[in-house]
């Protein structure tokens, strides 16, 4: 993909605690001298690969800084005011689903500039509302951080209910040019599960046209950008996760939409740097009509693309399946996907394949390992009763040992949980 982008410059901000000096009368929160780990039921909400938004951003140098990179979990990109401009800045942030927030995490180490980190953030509080993006906000936390550090960590001094979530970068650490930080992060666990409506339509992006074809899991479709194509997709939530192909180029790409379904915003990546930063992609809606491309008449078309895409690497992932959580129980929105593979085997009567089960590592291995194995059998499962002949199906878990993105971001472990179809 070759595409006129500018890659995220490499940022930084460190928070602080004081909110008695701000007027907030909540009782500043305060790390441990170890500060504890979150909990592993615990997610971080206000990553966008979890489907966080901003509704506003602050005041921004560049594309390039933008506050998105607060929400990628990477402490090598990150945000930055233009210059001269050190006066106090609001990020808001609306969450999927009512939440509550537990811990804080905060990275500045990758800070610019001279001063001993003089650009950091440093006073920050942090509130959070279930009444709506402009009233009902309650103080959770009121930081004070050091400058030029990652993973400072801060226990919340109230746990609120709620889906809008305002930070305040009240300062810096001298600096009279700009104020910079480069990752938040907020853990804690979601309180509700609502539908989603279908996020089928046309929007205008970065990269022409954009066309997806949902249906149940599993997502299809092109962008008029080089005769691009959207390929084995899959949605979970507000975030579709699937694999570009353009030209003789592909690679991994991670989305979420607006929670009005108007915008969508994410990254992608080539499959030749799957650890970088990421580019953006960004559009809006236009219309509900899905319509087409020159060079892709619809989601019919999903299993001679899947056949095209094995034929050309031996391989393909297919991000429509999905899980239930920690177990091998197939969700109902994923018979598309499942329906497409059992099309494609049809089709391709002398082919056999194996069913390859992948998963993140936020478990141990063995039990990676396990679960991986369960998953990849109950695929083959679906598909032998669907009238795929079990002798030309392989099941093969691998756990968590072929990663293709960075396991200690939720946007890696998105995209490391996966079934793969490779041709035997």
């Amino acid at each position: 993909m070759s595409f006129n982008l500018p890659r995220a410059r490499f940022a930084v901000a460190a928070l602080a605690t004081a909110a008695a000096h701000f007027g907030y009368t909540t009782q500043a929160a305060t790390p441990t001298a170890a500060p504890a780990a979150p909990a592993s039921t615990d997610i971080n909400l206000t990553s966008y690969a979890n489907g966080a938004w901003i509704l506003k951003k602050p005041d921004e140098y560049s594309e390039a800084w933008s506050a998105f990179w607060l929400l990628d979990e990477r402490s090598e990109s990150g945000w930055a005011t233009p210059k001269g401009t050190v006066t106090p800045q609001q990020l808001l942030i609306v969450l999927p689903e009512q939440s509550v927030i537990k811990t804080l995490e905060f990275d500045s180490a990758n800070v610019d500039g001279d001063g001993e980190g003089s650009r950091s953030a440093k006073d920050v509080v942090v509130e959070v509302s279930n009444t709506g993006p402009s009233s009902g906000f309650e103080v959770i936390a009121a930081v004070s951080l050091k400058a030029k550090k990652d993973k400072q960590r801060f226990a919340v001094a109230k746990a609120v209910t709620g889906r809008w979530v305002r930070l305040t970068m009240k300062n810096n650490h001298g600096s009279a040019e700009y104020i910079e930080l480069f990752d938040f992060r907020a853990y804690g666990e979601q309180k509700t599960k609502t539908a989603v409506p279908s996020v089928s339509g046309t929007y205008d992006t970065n990269f022409e046209k954009f066309r997806v074809q949902q249906d149940g899991a599993s997502v299809t479709g092109c962008y008029e950008h080089g005769d691009g194509l959207i390929t084995n997709g899959g949605i979970d939530g507000r975030v579709t996760r699937f694999t570009w192909v353009q030209d003789k180029d592909r690679g991994p790409a991670v989305l979420t939409f607006s929670p009005d379904g108007k915008e969508l915003f994410g990254l992608w990546w080539a499959d030749s740097e799957p650890n970088g930063v990421g580019n953006i992609w960004t559009g809006k809606k236009v219309s509900d009509t899905v319509g087409s491309c020159p060079h892709w008449k619809g989601a019919q078309t999903a299993s001679s693309q899947l056949a095209k895409d094995i034929t050309a690497t031996g391989r393909a992932r297919i991000y429509g399946i999905n899980f239930d959580t920690d177990s091998d129980v197939i969700k109902p929105e994923s018979k598309a996907a499942l329906d497409t593979i059992v099309k494609l085997a049809k089709e391709k009567g002398d082919w056999k394949f194996t069913i390859e089960g992948h998963t993140d590592s936020t478990a141990t291995a063995a039990h990676n390992q396990t679960l991986s194995e369960k998953r990849a059998a109950a695929v083959k499962a679906y598909l032998a009763t669907a009238g795929v002949a079990a002798a030309r199906m392989t099941a093969q878990g691998l756990g968590a040992t072929k990663p293709i993105a960075d396991n200690n971001t939720a946007i890696g472990r998105a995209q490391n949980r996966r079934v793969e179809l490779v041709k035997s």
